[in-house]
């Protein structure tokens, strides 16, 4: 008796110029049709994923915060201001600055640290020209040394530290550190606690 009723419903429920498929082919061609036109006069709907974002930030410190988060699992906000809070102590985020102060190009930079991080030893200044010279990127700018940074051997054996989550800024400061190999630790932990402030999820 259910059945009969189910199918009487269906009947009533199909328009009078249309036919009842009567095989699994003829279904799957009333189907598919109905998803093209749904697919014609759907809306596109885009998605933003959200992200920690600094509206009071500099254009180079939003640039390096975007691709931090584009590029890695980083998604702890204490982590994310961790690292700017070094990048700030090593270079102030001046990419052309040789140690001591002189913004100069890559090649120009004869003794000391050089760029974001201030990559000092010699396997590392010359990585960062090997880098660029195999991805086609400038090593005295901005985007060519933050994909260095980011790619960089040292970074990335560090970089599982960074994506975890639940650690205060003191506790990132030992990858930070790690990674860094700091001489001097100035002001780095009080620009990250800083950047902590700032950072908003949206």
């Amino acid at each position: 008796m259910i059945k009969k009723i189910i199918i009487a419903i269906l009947a009533f429920s199909i328009p009078s110029a249309c036919a009842v498929p009567s095989t699994m082919n003829e279904l799957e061609d009333v189907v598919n049709v109905d998803i093209l036109e749904d697919e014609e006069t759907a809306i596109q709907i885009e998605v933003v994923e959200k992200q920690w974002k600094c509206e009071e930030c500099t254009p180079e410190e939003k640039y390096i915060l975007s691709e931090l988060q584009k590029e890695t699992r980083i998604t702890d906000r204490n982590a994310l201001a961790t690292i700017l809070g070094n990048i700030k102590q090593e270079s102030n985020f001046r990419a052309n600055i040789c140690e001591g102060g002189a913004r100069v190009p890559y090649d120009r930079c004869y003794s000391g640290g050089y760029g974001l991080i201030q990559w000092t030893t010699l396997g590392r200044y010359n990585g960062l020209g090997s880098f660029c010279a195999a991805y086609g990127c400038d090593p005295s700018s901005l985007e060519g040394q933050t994909r260095y940074m980011i790619n960089e051997d040292i970074f990335q054996r560090y970089l599982p530290m960074f994506e975890g989550s639940g650690q205060t800024v003191q506790q990132y400061m030992v990858p930070a550190y790690y990674w860094l190999g700091w001489g001097i630790k100035g002001n780095r932990e009080i620009y990250a606690y800083d950047y902590t402030k700032k950072l908003v999820w949206t």
